[in-house]
């Protein structure tokens, strides 16, 4: 003999389910926030880590994780007398291409905005403690053509001399890469 069951009885215990499962789900994807980072030290002040000649190795991987590129770059870094910071950068990949980026950080209530050439839409770099946050879109070479994808940028200054760059890369919300590099101040 079968018991009826009431729909209506299980469907709050369920519901209830799911939107826990839902909301562990969205906490989950939430990533650190710079304050997370205010009290780590060495601090780092982008004006005093970014002076001078700079020189950064990295890789650069896929949706997998998988490595599919290596670089080496030199990057010459400068600031204006009104605060706007200038970084040069030249890559050197693994498969013989070169790349150039110049970033302008101009000055603004919330840190700095930051554009270059090939970066459709502008950064915000904020910082706190030892670390950098930055998220923006940059246009990238793919096929015959261009895809503009989304960076998630973030940096960490472990020793007043080296910083360890991660950055997400995502299109239509779906992490496509990653590029992760270390960038050491030259003396």
């Amino acid at each position: 003999m079968q018991i009826p069951i009431d729909s209506g009885q299980r469907a709050g215990p369920i519901r209830a389910h799911w939107l826990l499962c839902w909301i562990w789900i969205l906490t989950g994807c939430a990533g650190p926030s710079l304050e997370d980072y205010q009290a780590r030290e060495p601090a780092l002040i982008p004006n005093e880590f970014f002076t001078g000649d700079l020189s950064a190795r990295g890789v650069v991987k896929d949706f997998s994780g998988e490595v599919i590129r290596t670089f080496d770059a030199d990057i010459r870094a400068s600031w204006a007398e009104d605060g706007t910071g200038t970084l040069d950068e030249v890559f050197r990949f693994d498969d013989g291409e070169v790349q150039t980026r110049v970033w302008t950080l101009t000055p603004v209530e919330q840190g700095y905005r930051a554009t270059a050439g090939d970066v459709v839409e502008p950064g915000l770099m904020r910082w706190q403690g030892n670390a950098i946050h930055m998220n923006y879109v940059l246009q990238v070479a793919y096929g015959d053509g261009s895809l503009d994808v989304r960076m998630d940028d973030w940096m960490y200054l472990v020793t007043p001399d080296t910083l360890i760059n991660q950055t997400t890369m995502s299109k239509w919300g779906i992490d496509v890469g990653e590029v992760v590099l270390v960038i050491q101040k030259r003396p």
